[in-house]
């Protein structure tokens, strides 16, 4: 059975997903015949262009494209103007989010856990400097432990555990969902929080640099206490506008690198590579992190500042290359392990349908599933 389709959409649907028509022509060969109305396609011939696309089919019986907008508030900035039209790998990150916090919501509820009485608890009027020693106190993030581990990618793991266990789902990937073939685009966001007094949910984009990651998780631990669900697009080199943007930013930094700590450990008549280095080492974070916050205590200029940052930023990216991994210990770090463990739980008890925990996991295969169960809560 044939269906009509107005040109428009495809076209539409074509720019949506970041291709021109001519790219995906090459896929679909029909489509050139579509977008000039001499033929119109069948509806499997519809959805195979739709699932190219990632659009939803449903979309593409409009009589217009529709005014997609993003479902969360969005704080990202460009020349302080609001950056428009949500790539559809953002929008089907956020969906698929908000569905995983709307389920763990229930299941609090139904397990009688306890509300995260921190989410909210802060205000834009508090002091930034008494939140972050708030934050770390409630995970347990010290300075003291940090020093102790050997690498800050360790401690930016530990602090993914912390933030866990205290009730807040981290999920951190880089692609939608389980397709790695859509990669997320870093430049288009950095993370994004959902805040929920039952369920508090942070994303971080996992395409981005790891090194920039940390500062990304306390920046949105500060949303979180905040109250502040939205959308993110801000690293330590950032001098957002934006009040919440601002503090949140300025509660990250001091979570990370304690201001009077830093001026105190600085020592000025070093060599700026090898200080910021021993710093990084000291406090467990990023050398972005330590530039960052050597520049906010006045001892780099802004030029410098930017300068080596950026060429920092360069050297970590020249030495960072993507690697694979086990997926048995990479899958519960995109979900979350808190929710990956419930939402097991709760299938092999019979209160969740395989189907439903498939979709939310992003599994395919039922022995992949046991296997994740047997090594997240030991039982097949």
């Amino acid at each position: 059975m044939q269906v009509a389709v107005h040109p428009e959409l495809l076209r539409w649907a074509c720019e949506r997903a970041g291709f021109n028509t001519h790219m995906v022509a090459e896929k679909i060969p029909q489509l050139p015949a579509w977008e000039r109305g001499e033929k119109c396609p069948t509806l499997k011939q519809l959805e195979k262009f739709a699932n190219k696309v990632h659009v939803p089919v449903g979309y593409l019986f409009l009589p217009t494209p529709p005014a997609e907008q993003l479902p969360i508030p969005d704080f990202r900035t460009v020349g302080n103007l609001k950056i428009g039209h949500p790539s559809p790998n953002l929008l089907e990150t956020i969906y698929l989010c908000q569905q995983r916090q709307e389920w763990y919501r229930d299941f609090s509820v139904t397990a009688r856990e306890d509300t995260c009485a921190f989410v909210g608890s802060a205000a834009l009027r508090d002091d930034t400097v008494t939140v972050a020693e708030n934050i770390r106190s409630a995970l347990g993030f010290d300075i003291d432990s940090r020093s102790k581990m050997h690498t800050w990618e360790e401690a930016l793991r530990r602090f993914i555990a912390q933030a866990d266990t205290a009730g807040i789902m981290i999920m951190v990937s880089g692609i939608v969902g389980s397709n790695t073939h859509r990669k997320l685009d870093h430049n288009e966001f950095r993370g994004f929080t959902l805040c929920d007094e039952r369920a508090p949910l942070v994303f971080i984009n996992g395409s981005d640099a790891k090194s920039a990651q940390m500062f990304t998780l306390a920046h949105e631990l500060a949303h979180i206490w905040l109250g502040k669900t939205g959308l993110s697009d801000l690293a330590p080199v950032s001098v957002p506008t934006n009040d919440i943007e601002k503090w949140c930013n300025n509660v990250a930094a001091e979570i990370l690198v304690p201001l009077a700590l830093i001026r105190s450990e600085f020592d000025a008549s070093g060599y700026l590579f090898e200080e910021y280095n021993r710093l990084a080492r000291y406090f467990k974070v990023s050398t972005l992190v330590i530039i960052r916050r050597l520049y906010d205590c006045g001892f780099l200029s802004r030029t410098t500042y930017e300068h080596t940052y950026d060429e920092e930023l360069d050297r970590l990216l020249a030495i960072t290359k993507g690697k694979g991994g086990d997926y048995y210990r990479t899958q519960p770090a995109r979900v979350s392990r808190r929710f990956a463990r419930a939402l097991i739980a709760s299938t092999l008890e019979g209160q969740t349908l395989h189907r439903d925990a498939f979709r939310l996991l992003g599994l395919k295969k039922m022995s992949t599933f046991h296997e994740l169960s047997d090594r997240l809560l030991g039982v097949i």
